[in-house]
């Protein structure tokens, strides 16, 4: 979220990328993905990505359970 903030107050992305240490291409999915959101909505999907992992592990477990 930095990164991209940091592009917006005229930095060249591909100096950021060379100081961070990320490739070009993951930067301009970041972007592409969370160009125009705040902290908010980006922590959210990373809680609905968390539940949505538990949940699919919970399915494999009860699938795994049932398969009679």
């Amino acid at each position: 979220m930095q990164i991209l903030k940091q592009t917006e107050s005229g930095i060249p992305s591909a100096k950021l990328c060379h100081d961070h240490g990320i490739g070009t291409t993951i930067f301009y999915n970041w972007r592409n993905k969370c160009g125009g959101m705040n902290a908010s909505p980006i922590s959210q999907m990373k809680a609905m990505a968390a539940e949505n992992s538990h949940t699919d592990r919970m399915y494999a477990e009860v699938s795994m359970q049932c398969d009679c």
